[in-house]
């Protein structure tokens, strides 16, 4: 076998597809090619044959790592998988009860959300446990039978099965799951206890239902996407990026498939992540910006944030996922009038089909990055994929807001931008300052398509620490997907007191589910010393209605015995106050356990102090500026910009992946790494 073997990332977009492959002498190969978002797969397999152009020998692939949105879009559209619902008796109706949350709660005439399951694919089985976990009512073996029949007649394309207190005790879903999974060997049936052990009913059977609903596409696309790549040429098993943050082989990834509802956004924090440590920068906030929407997430002393419970299109979903806001803000948000005459952008999305008015695919509705063409950030020959931007388009897009509002096509463009940055601005407020933390103390970076081309307007206008711009910031989030091992995460929910006394029961769960995932790992090719874990509580004062996650060092039963003080102390931190005469509770265990899997990363560059040099700057253009007016900017090579290199805005950094403008006063230094760190020399001398 050749000793020079390549990693491959593939990263499926909205509006482009973008893979990058590494050998192991250090050389890397990055294409960015459209996405198809009828058959996802055929993106997978154009961007396989355009590494292959670019001479990667796919053959040779040691590792392929893929990031998709099939599971995103499914879920947010509602075009799920027909799957049928299993309950106790007298619990049909969980998923249409919800919460009894309101959404509007002034609205008179509320419209509730679609729910996952229709009633009629809902059906019950006598059965009951207390508590406890303790057996009331044993199945009923009839009622089990009549079921089968019922279902034979509805034919659902998967099955869910969720029963009360199946956290505790999962003996009556086993023996259904077993039954129905001998009559229906062709469907996949998902029970709740494999899922999420978790108590809250609504959630755990909402949660249920999703990874059901989503199994037939799911396993289908990886199946198709598996034997794409078979047929370019890839040989080793493709592995998937889940919500958390971590890979699971696409083996088994149809089998939580509600993991994956994150899977895209994921591989960005899994980079940012990596950037964070190679930087020795902690505290980064993220702004992944495609063609679709905008991702913001917080890493704060370079941790991934996490959440476990995650609520997506009305939904509730019980998993580990990385703690991101989302907004309807990408390159391709259309701006539109209200009925009023507003200027709004998004959240309504040209897509990548037929996208913004300047790709010359027939769009005609004004877009962000129809914006930046008019105002020339954004130039002619700047678009990857295959794109060739079309001004005069974006100048008659743009006109279709502009002209009724009164305004010139670039006075429209300004207007469109200044929207689209505050609805940025506001999403990363979300994450920071309203949890009372300060951005100063934090650089920005802004990846994916469109993040750059507003990197100089967020630093001006929000009080930053820096901006980071990425080596790769339109391929950043395939770049993270390299960078992330395979990872397990397992939960029970307990609800005791912490109380010294039960510390080596707790001790014995987090020893058997660190057995389990050392054994799973070792079936994928990881050996133990390979794998690491972290453990967490959820916590609570008594009678509290939410919990507070604890990280814990280890899960020795002194360390579990200090769990009340350690409460105390994120509750004081949280909220600004503790009783620590009041009893703390134990309401979930966690265990989240990581394989490390083989990597090849990239060398740091020697740095040098070094200014722009001739073959940098490859031309001057005149740009409206937001704010300066027009303005003759440079536009420079990233390519050419060696370590070290310094300069100062206005420029436009151009290279196959992304467009970075830099305004006016704006300090731009290239770290060892490569990545550009622009700080505001106005804010510098005012400090």
């Amino acid at each position: 076998m050749n000793t020079l073997q390549w990693t491959l990332s593939i990263d499926a977009g909205g509006t482009f597809t973008d893979a990058i492959a590494r050998r192991t002498d250090g050389e890397i190969r990055e294409v960015k090619v459209a996405s198809t978002p009828d058959d996802p797969s055929r993106g997978l397999r154009n961007a396989a044959a355009a590494l292959a152009d670019a001479g990667v020998v796919l053959a040779d692939a040691a590792l392929v790592c893929h990031g998709t949105t099939v599971a995103t879009n499914a879920t947010l559209t509602g075009n799920l998988g027909r799957a049928a619902l299993v309950t106790t008796a007298g619990f049909r109706d969980v998923l249409g009860y919800r919460q009894q949350n309101r959404p509007d709660v002034y609205s008179l005439t509320p419209t509730p959300p679609a729910e996952l399951i229709p009633r009629e694919l809902r059906f019950e089985v006598p059965e009951r446990l207390d508590s406890a976990g303790e057996v009331l009512v044993p199945v009923d073996t009839a009622a089990l039978a009549r079921l089968i029949t019922e279902l034979r007649t509805a034919d659902p394309e998967a099955i869910a099965v969720s029963f009360l207190f199946s956290y505790l005790n999962d003996a009556h879903e086993r023996q259904v799951g077993d039954a129905l999974r001998a009559a229906f060997p062709d469907r996949p049936v998902t029970l709740s206890s494999e899922v999420a052990r978790e108590f809250r009913e609504y959630p755990r059977t909402a949660t249920t239902a999703i990874n059901a609903a989503l199994r037939p596409l799911v396993e289908q696309y990886l199946n198709r996407a598996s034997q794409a790549l078979s047929a370019a040429g890839v040989e080793t098993p493709l592995l998937v990026m889940q919500s958390n943050g971590g890979s699971v082989p696409a083996t088994r990834a149809g089998e939580e498939a509600h993991r994956l509802v994150l899977s895209g956004p994921a591989g960005g924090v899994a980079g940012l992540a990596a950037l964070a440590d190679a930087l020795d920068e902690p505290n980064l906030i993220s702004v992944d910006m495609g063609g679709t929407s905008t991702d913001v997430c917080l890493l704060r002393g370079g941790a991934i944030p996490f959440t476990t419970i995650q609520e997506i299109q009305d939904h509730t979903l019980l998993a580990p996922t990385v703690d991101i806001h989302t907004i309807g803000a990408g390159g391709g948000s259309i701006a539109w009038l209200d009925a009023s005459g507003s200027l709004k952008v998004g959240p309504a999305s040209a897509k990548a089909v037929p996208g913004p008015a300047c790709y010359g695919r027939g769009g005609t509705e004004p877009t962000i990055s129809d914006a930046h063409v008019v105002l020339g950030t954004l130039g002619a020959g700047e678009l990857a994929g295959g794109l060739v931007i079309d001004r005069e388009l974006a100048v008659a897009a743009v006109n279709r807001v502009a002209k009724p509002l009164g305004m010139t096509p670039e006075e429209g463009a300004e207007a469109i931008l200044a929207i689209g940055l505050a609805h940025m601005i506001r999403a990363v407020r979300k994450v920071s300052v309203e949890r009372g933390l300060d951005t100063r103390e934090f650089s920005l970076v802004p990846f994916g398509g469109a993040g750059p081309l507003h990197a100089g307007m967020l630093l001006q206008h929000m009080p930053l620490k820096s901006v980071i711009i990425p080596l790769r910031p339109g391929l950043f989030a395939a770049d993270g997907l390299l960078v992330a091992g395979l990872r397990l995460d397992r939960s029970q929910t307990v609800l005791r007191d912490a109380d010294p006394a039960g510390t080596a029961e707790l001790s014995a769960w987090f020893d058997t589910a660190a057995g389990d995932a050392v054994a799973q790992f070792s079936e994928d090719g990881i050996s133990a010393e390979a794998v690491t874990t972290t453990a967490t509580a959820d916590c609570r004062y008594r009678g509290q209605g939410f919990e507070l996650n604890i990280q814990l060092p280890d899960w020795e039963p002194a360390t579990l015995a200090t769990i009340p003080e350690r409460f105390h102390r994120a509750h004081a931190e949280r909220y600004g106050h503790a009783n620590t005469a009041e009893p703390v509770e134990i309401v979930t265990v966690r265990l989240s356990s990581t394989g490390a899997v083989s990597r090849i990363t990239e060398r740091a560059t020697p740095v040098a102090s070094a200014s722009l040099t001739d073959a940098a700057v490859i031309a001057t253009r005149d740009t409206l500026l937001p704010g300066f007016g027009v303005t003759p900017t440079p536009v420079i090579d990233r390519a050419q910009l060696a370590a070290g290199t310094e300069f100062f805005g206005p420029a436009i950094i151009q290279q196959m992946d992304a467009t970075t403008v830099i305004l006016p006063r704006q300090r731009c230094r290239v770290a060892s790494t490569l990545d550009i760190v622009v700080t505001d020399t106005h804010t510098e001398e005012s400090r």
